[in-house]
C-alpha cells in the first residue's frame, strides 16, 4: 500500500461541486400564484408534475438545484407559520416582486403564462 501526503482532513483536490436540491410548490388557486418562502404553510397537498427545474449558481460558487411541482389541490387552509407576508399574486405582476436570483427563470415562465 502506498502512503499519501494528504491527511485525512486536506480536501480533496478536483472535488465535485456541492450542489443544494431544493423542492418547491408552486401553488395555483383560480389563476393565481402563491408568493412566500419555501417553508411549511400547514396545508396537505396534492403534488402534481414538475413544472421546472433549474439550476442555478452563484457568484460566491455555491450551486442550487431548484425542483418545482405543480399544487392545483391541497386540503386545510395556508397558515403564515414564519413569513413576513404571503399573499396571492396575478401572474402579470410576479416580476414586481423581489424574488432570489435563482427563482428569476420560473417567475418569468409563470407572468407570461407558460406554465398553466
Amino acid at each position: 500500500m502506498k502512503a499519501s501526503n494528504r491527511s485525512a482532513n486536506s480536501p480533496r483536490r478536483n472535488a465535485a461541486p456541492t450542489v443544494k436540491h431544493v423542492v418547491a410548490g408552486v401553488l395555483v388557486k383560480n389563476g393565481d400564484i402563491l408568493i412566500c418562502q419555501e417553508e411549511e404553510l400547514g396545508i396537505d397537498a396534492q403534488v402534481g408534475e414538475e413544472v421546472a427545474r433549474i439550476r442555478h449558481r452563484y457568484k460566491t460558487g455555491n450551486s442550487v438545484e431548484l425542483r418545482f411541482y405543480l399544487v392545483r389541490r391541497y386540503r386545510g387552509e395556508i397558515e403564515n407559520r414564519i413569513f413576513r407576508e404571503v399573499r396571492w399574486s396575478p401572474r402579470a405582476e410576479l416580476p414586481t416582486y423581489d424574488f432570489l436570483e435563482a427563482d428569476l427563470p420560473l417567475v418569468k415562465d409563470l407572468a407570461e403564462g407558460k406554465i398553466t
